[in-house]
């Protein structure tokens, strides 16, 4: 940390410090200053400025060590607040966190299927509106609403360039629209990359952590934190994992190429392969139409957690596949962890860990100099919702980690 403050801004300086009291969870100035680098009467002067801002504030005093006891600080949780919608057809979901990251609010609505994007975005306004009287949260603490989105990102122009089945999207301004139609500054991102930088936020990691995110929903993304930031590429358009080629001659994928993640373990292969099992689809209800693709991979991932005999085996095969595509991921970056998240682990989310922890360490490169962990997000199917929310937060109050299209979309 002492390094990277080095000629840093007054800004700058500002939010890192913030961003230690974030991740320390309670800290005293002394201990800010051993961490940070600063001298004393710098790091006074900017907890100083932070508690007049009420975004910290003192919250007792440390054991006594010998001379007087230390003053500790904390967030102030209830100062700020930031508004998360996950985006999908399927289903929308707004979560409205405190300045910790915390859930204050909830609300699952109706995905937008064939909905046309400008009157999803009305809804969208609409609903908001509701969700935050409900909740009772002040429009003076809010600081802006992150929209987490499948689809590639265009942020030369600002706009969400979807795939080719979703048409009325393609080259929608949907940032733009719904910042005009809600009053509050919107970002977009991409749905993992929202998960990703859910789990810095809310998990208290360093801003020195490096760690992935892989994020299931109907196909597969990665999230990619380095140095406290995610890493977007040079267009936002980083972590595609679901078009990795495992098999050359594998089936077409709708991208161009062959053999891709999505099309040997996405929710639409799970469907695929279970409904090719003899009365499979009858006993747990499949109706095997694109609409419910969704819910049917959900019916056989429950099944496969409760070891049905013929339910398992086709979880476990897109868990297999999963698998080799992380040892890829892991001899590329180098990875300590990676976080599985998204609905798509849902119920048999045990499944996938347990085959990649086995993978990686039959089969990484580094797993003689270091172990590579596969965990479970612990915010489950929110986690893209309250990953764009945690994206505000850290948009919002800690610039010093955040990439410049971000800071200056939410200024």
């Amino acid at each position: 940390m002492a390094s990277h403050l080095k000629g840093a801004t007054a800004v700058e300086t500002h939010s890192a410090v913030l961003d230690l009291i974030r991740s320390s969870g309670v800290v005293s100035r002394i201990e800010l200053a051993d961490r940070s680098g600063l001298t004393g009467a710098s790091i006074s002067r900017i907890v100083k400025r932070l508690l007049d801002e009420g975004l910290i504030v003192e919250t007792g005093v440390g054991d006594r060590t010998g001379g007087k006891r230390r003053t500790l600080l904390q967030l102030n949780a209830g100062a700020r607040h930031a508004v998360g919608i996950s985006l999908d057809v399927a289903g929308i979901t707004y979560v409205v966190t405190d300045l910790s990251g915390v859930v204050v609010t909830r609300l699952d609505a109706a995905g937008t299927g064939e909905q046309p994007p400008t009157e999803v975005v009305d809804r969208i306004a609409r609903e908001l509106q509701d969700v935050l009287a409900g909740a009772g949260v002040e429009p003076s603490t809010l600081m802006g609403v992150g929209l987490a989105v499948a689809g590639r990102q265009d942020s030369a122009h600002h706009v969400l360039r979807s795939n080719p089945e979703a048409t009325e999207w393609e080259l929608f301004d949907i940032e733009q629209r719904l910042s005009d139609a809600t009053g509050l500054p919107v970002v977009i991102e991409n749905d993992s990359t929202c998960a990703a930088i859910g789990e810095f936020w809310v998990g208290r990691m360093p801003a020195s952590a490096d760690f992935a995110t892989v994020y299931l929903a109907s196909g597969f993304g990665l999230g990619l934190v380095t140095n406290g930031d995610v890493y977007r590429g040079s267009s936002s358009n980083v972590g595609e994992i679901g078009h990795l080629v495992l098999d050359v001659h594998g089936p077409p994928c709708w991208c161009g190429s062959r053999g891709c993640l999505e099309m040997l373990a996405a929710p639409a292969r799970i469907v695929e392969r279970a409904l090719e099992q003899p009365g499979l689809a009858a006993e747990l209800g499949l109706q095997g139409l694109p609409s419910t693709v969704r819910d049917d991979a959900a019916r056989v991932a429950e099944a496969a957690a409760a070891d049905h005999e013929q339910a398992l085996p086709v979880v476990e095969e897109s868990a297999y596949y999963l698998g080799k595509a992380l040892v890829s991921l892991t001899n590329l970056l180098d990875l300590d962890q990676i976080v599985l998240a998204g609905p798509g682990f849902g119920a048999a989310g045990e499944i996938y860990v347990r085959q990649a922890w086995q993978d990686l360490e039959q089969l990484a490169f580094v797993r003689a100099v270091h172990p590579t962990t596969v965990v479970l997000s612990k915010s489950g199917a929110i986690s893209a919702a309250l990953g764009a929310a945690s994206l505000v937060l850290h948009s919002r109050l800690t610039p010093h980690q955040t990439s410049s299209r971000l800071a200056l979309a939410l200024t």
